[in-house]
């Protein structure tokens, strides 16, 4: 893994709006995460593929300024100099959990340390707003993303089959959670 001491996180201004998406970069699918419930609990295995393949999430296009200053949500972007390598969007949730709406690393930076730089962001924001816990949304055929979940401290908290009907690429919206 490596370190990098002269990454800094920063939250969203006006200036840096044209950056939010740079992280926004293809990442591979090795397989599916297959949930299961069962004595009350959620677990899952993964289903590897035989083959790799790569997707990529288009580009978000928000209001970006009603993050900025804002007490309900906020972007946080992580740089390297002046180049925008990663970045964590959060909103207050009605149930008391930050809801991550999306993190995401340049392929470059990943498994460096920045995710977790942006997770432990995320984490003081929620818990500056007396939030409980963390929370977010994971297709299951980002195994990958899972994992990472998973090593933070994030547990399976539930399943839909039916939320992703329109995309014939994705079975099953995974929810996350991590409880302080």
């Amino acid at each position: 893994m490596k370190h990098y001491e002269e990454i800094s996180i920063k939250p969203l201004e006006e200036k840096l709006i044209g950056m939010v998406n740079n992280a926004n970069e293809p990442f591979p699918v090795i397989g599916k995460i297959l949930p299961s419930f069962t004595g009350g609990a959620w677990s899952y295995e993964e289903q590897l593929a035989e083959h790799q393949s790569e997707t990529r999430f288009p580009d978000d296009q928000l209001e970006w300024e009603t993050y900025i200053d804002s007490e309900q949500k906020v972007v946080f972007l992580a740089f390297l100099a002046e180049a925008c390598i990663g970045q964590i969007r959060l909103v207050r949730d009605w149930n008391r959990f930050a809801y991550i709406e999306n993190i995401a690393v340049c392929k470059s930076f990943r498994k460096s340390g920045i995710g977790r730089m942006l997770m432990e962001v995320a984490e003081t924001w929620a818990l500056d707003k007396s939030l409980i816990g963390l929370s977010l949304e994971a297709q299951n055929d980002n195994v990958i993303a899972c994992r990472f979940y998973e090593r933070e401290g994030f547990v399976l908290g539930g399943a839909d089959t039916i939320k992703q009907l329109a995309n014939p690429h994705i079975d099953i919206t995974l929810y996350w959670y991590k409880v302080f």
